[in-house]
């Protein structure tokens, strides 16, 4: 499942009309860095589910919140740090408890 969310799909009218955004606002999001669209082949950027997941959550935190552009990329890359940094602590706790149930 994780490989279709994934999968660019979207162009970037039907992923703003998804959104109920602006084009123009995707574009800038694009520049700054808050998502990273793929290209096709003619240069056309394609949105996946995870890229509109993100920004319904940058949306989110904007327009619900009030939180600031600056303040929301923020808070995504900080999350994508505790994601990491939990995986990160999955992988030393199944090498920690595989070896010790080895031993045992």
């Amino acid at each position: 499942m994780k490989k279709m969310e994934n999968e660019p799909r979207y162009v970037i009218s039907i992923a703003a009309q998804m959104l109920g955004i602006q084009t123009h606002t995707l574009r800038y999001y694009e520049r700054i860095g808050v998502v990273q669209p793929s290209r096709s082949r003619g240069n056309i950027r394609l949105y996946s589910e995870q890229d509109l997941e993100q920004l319904r959550h940058v949306k989110n935190l904007i327009e619900e919140l009030g939180v600031n552009l600056a303040g929301a990329e923020v808070i995504l890359r900080m999350a994508r740090q505790i994601a990491e940094l939990q995986l990160r602590v999955q992988e030393l706790e199944a090498e920690l408890y595989g070896k010790k149930g080895g031993r045992q």
